[in-house]
């Protein structure tokens, strides 16, 4: 047998010449070597999903029914606030406006979710646990709770026109269930936060720390600025300022959440989610200026457009939050390049640790 030819291939610094024209190692072309020893550092590597493909499934609600769902329980548990607040500081019309706000607020927010899970038996079925560790199952308790305290607070405003026993009864438990109701609104209108941080949706998921205040003080705006739309002007002045501080905390929490959350909130500025926001930003705004303008001029005519304003900037933020979350979980970006983050910062935090020597001699 012959020798195999020598094809005259040679080594060198920059990787093998000759052996494979057109196919050869060359290290330091696309990256590979560190800086100094003739080569390029790595370019970060950009990021791409298994075929372009979301890594989490969408949230199937309906914004009709779920959007609206977090928007009348937060009107509901705002207004059981301003009610018990009106009884206790003899405020009778404001009373009676904010109670039956609660009870109409409570009863279509039931039906809006009944709706999107599409049969009553299935709000029935969630009745048979109480899971402490699900926002789900206690934000369901709490709601069940909540509804016939305000339905007979709501019921004592009518009492005279009740049959004779039952009206007695309600007189006994009327001011007793609209002060007891105080004790459950502050959760109603904080716990649809929580239920959708709760979640692996990435918007809300990220936002953890700031939703469940940002749901209650949108809350705090639009019951107030309803209730002060619809109350006597001189009773109106809780209402009024309730609306105002709940539009600032509003305002400061939904900047809170875009500062923090970086790259993870640009789904709160595009598309359907940012026109909703920015409609909520500026409607809010104009309530509360409107309201505070009232509140000097005494016009029943700012009461009435500052309290829709916050109203309509409250339902806005709602629908907002929930598109721009369910366009987060499509995307797969803002699941995987926020867990990168954290894994990257988590790492020099234990390459810092000293190794831990486990001394395994027995004694004696």
């Amino acid at each position: 047998m012959s020798a195999p030819e020598d094809r005259g291939g040679e080594v060198h610094r920059d990787g093998p010449h000759g052996t494979a024209p057109g196919r050869e190692a060359r290290i330091g072309a696309r990256g590979g070597r560190r800086p100094g020893r003739g080569g390029e550092v790595v370019p970060p590597a950009e990021f791409r999903s298994y075929y372009g493909r979301s890594v989490l499934k969408a949230p199937v609600w309906a914004s009709r029914d779920i959007g609206g769902y977090f928007f009348l329980g937060g009107i509901a548990g705002g207004s059981a606030l301003l009610a018990a607040g009106a009884d206790l500081t003899g405020r009778a019309a404001m009373r009676r406006s904010a109670r039956a706000t609660a009870v109409a607020a409570t009863g279509l927010s039931l039906a809006a979710l009944v709706h999107d899970l599409g049969r009553p038996g299935r709000f029935v079925h969630m009745l048979r646990v109480f899971k402490p560790s699900s926002p789900m199952s206690v934000g369901t308790w709490i709601l069940t709770g909540f509804a016939p305290l305000v339905a007979i607070a709501a019921l004592d405003e009518v009492r005279h026109r009740l049959p004779a026993p039952l009206s007695s009864v309600v007189a006994a438990l009327g001011r007793t269930s609209g002060l007891a109701a105080t004790a459950l609104a502050p959760a109603v209108t904080t716990y649809t936060g929580a239920l959708i941080a709760d979640t692996a949706v990435p918007v809300w998921h990220e936002a953890h720390r700031e939703l469940p205040y940002l749901f209650g003080a949108s809350a705090l705006a639009a019951s107030g600025g309803l209730i002060a739309a619809i109350s006597p002007l001189g009773q109106a002045g809780p209402a009024r300022l309730t609306g105002i501080v709940g539009a600032a905390a509003e305002q400061a929490a939904d900047r809170a959440v875009h500062r923090r959350l970086g790259m993870v909130a640009e789904p709160l500025s595009q598309g359907r989610a940012g026109r909703y926001l920015r409609a909520a930003r500026w409607s809010t705004r104009a309530g509360a200026v409107l309201l505070g303008a009232s509140a000097v001029r005494c016009s029943r005519a700012l009461d009435v457009a500052g309290g829709l304003a916050l109203t309509a900037g409250s339902l806005f933020a709602r629908l907002g939050y929930f598109h721009a979350g369910t366009s987060s979980a499509t995307d797969p970006r803002y699941t995987v390049v926020p867990q990168r983050q954290r894994i990257g910062a988590a790492r020099p935090a234990a390459e810092q640790q000293p190794d831990q020597v486990v001394d395994v001699r027995h004694s004696g």
